[in-house]
């Protein structure tokens, strides 16, 4: 079952929903047939188990009950939060069992639990309020899994302690809502705290096929140690007559100099003369400094090169790593 964008519910109905911090992790079916097996299902069907062997003793939690459950990997950085730069490192072992097992012991993983659509039969039809307290019954808390207990009510505080905290978000769930597979459900709405900052543009990626002739990307970047240093590409946010608007400048700003200190490893980046400032809008950013998920907002004519973009870390890595 999967979560609708949207706002927070109305205040009237405030009463009516749970909520549920929003993961930045890997969603998972973690199947429990009663005999001492896990099998971990990515959203995609893909079985995953091999990737993740700390979990292989969850089988072991109910006994010989047939189960369900729903919920989300996770590794966790220093201050206890999803870093999901870190997580990347051990997706994609599942084949790998040994490699599996070394990344496990350098970066152990956290199963966080928030539904259960089986035990010992379907629990699909019964209410979100039903479910969960059949799940909190099961008390599964171990050292790599636990069940965070959801919020009844109070959504507009709960929405504000994320962003307090920095977290990626909020899950909005209707308490009365059945389990619905493989629906992007209203009963569920997601709402992902999302950042803006502004911007230099130092270079381009020219689209293809309707973009042709336009800009498919910009290279945007802001300053530290003195430098530009490169924090991602934005191609999202434009109407088309925007999108024209800012080809017509990046041409004029056209330069064979990349203004970007080291230079991103970009293909077919064309570089300009970082004059134009925007504002992007983003969701987090990577150990690296990389902005992740962002989108364009608006071109900020108002503000010059040298007064934009505040400073960002000069500790940012000189590698850029997959964001």
């Amino acid at each position: 079952m999967l979560a609708t964008p949207g706002p927070l519910p109305p205040t009237a109905q405030d009463a009516q929903w749970a909520y549920e911090t929003k993961q930045d992790g890997q969603r998972v079916l973690v199947y429990l047939p009663g005999d001492g097996s896990v099998l971990l299902r990515a959203r995609s069907g893909e079985d995953i188990t091999g990737a993740y062997p700390e979990l292989l003793s969850l089988g072991r939690e109910l006994g010989t009950t047939p189960a369900i459950l729903d919920g989300e990997v996770l590794a966790l950085d220093e201050q206890g939060r999803a870093d999901f730069q870190l997580l990347q490192g051990r997706m994609g072992l599942a084949a790998s069992p040994a490699q599996a097992a070394r990344r496990a012991a350098e970066t152990p993983v956290h199963l966080v639990l928030f539904d259960i659509p089986y035990l010992a039969q379907p629990l699909l039809t019964l209410p979100y309020a039903r479910r969960r307290a059949a799940l909190e019954q099961l008390g599964l808390n171990g050292p790599y899994w636990s069940t965070p207990a959801a919020l009844t009510g109070h959504g507009a505080e709960a929405l504000r302690a994320t962003r307090e905290h920095g977290l990626e978000g909020l899950l909005c769930k209707r308490l009365d809502s059945g389990y619905e597979p493989g629906v992007r459900s209203r009963a569920w709405i997601k709402i992902r705290n999302l950042r803006s900052e502004d911007v230099l543009v130092g270079g381009w990626v020219p689209g293809k096929g309707r973009l042709t002739g336009l800009p498919g990307a910009v290279l945007v970047g802001q300053r530290a140690g003195g430098r530009l240093r490169y924090v991602g590409n934005v191609g999202t946010g434009w109407s088309e007559a925007e999108r024209a608007e800012l080809a017509a400048l990046l041409r004029a700003a056209g330069t064979d100099a990349c203004p970007f200190a080291p230079v991103p490893p970009v293909t077919g980046a064309r570089w300009v003369v970082p004059r134009l400032v925007g504002e992007v809008r983003y969701s987090t950013r990577t150990r690296a400094g990389m902005l992740r998920q962002p989108s364009w907002l608006r071109l900020r004519p108002d503000l010059a090169p040298e007064e934009s973009a505040a400073d960002v870390p000069d500790s940012m890595s000189e590698d850029f790593p997959d964001s």
